[in-house]
């Protein structure tokens, strides 16, 4: 079952998946940005930089550690967001 986590960044909406089959998914206004497939490295690793205002950019990442289900998104280097999935 595909777990999601929805969070919002100034005026941008984001969501942060877990694929069914394991992958790590980054969606930036409901738009795939990036997708990481399970591998067994931890943590699986998505990113993406955007423009929120002119010529400000934005970099959010998320983290994901499948053996302990930890989720951790970061913009701009600060913690925005710390969960736990199921695996």
């Amino acid at each position: 079952m595909t777990q999601a986590v929805d969070f919002q960044h100034r005026h941008k909406s984001f969501q942060i998946r877990l694929a069914d089959d394991g992958a790590l998914e980054l969606y930036l206004d409901n738009c795939l940005r990036k997708r990481r497939p399970r591998g067994e490295r931890e943590p699986q690793y998505v990113w993406t930089n955007v423009e929120l205002e002119w010529e400000e950019h934005h970099y959010v990442e998320a983290r994901y550690w499948a053996s302990t289900g930890a989720l951790r998104v970061d913009v701009n280097g600060e913690p925005v967001l710390e969960r736990h999935l199921s695996a």
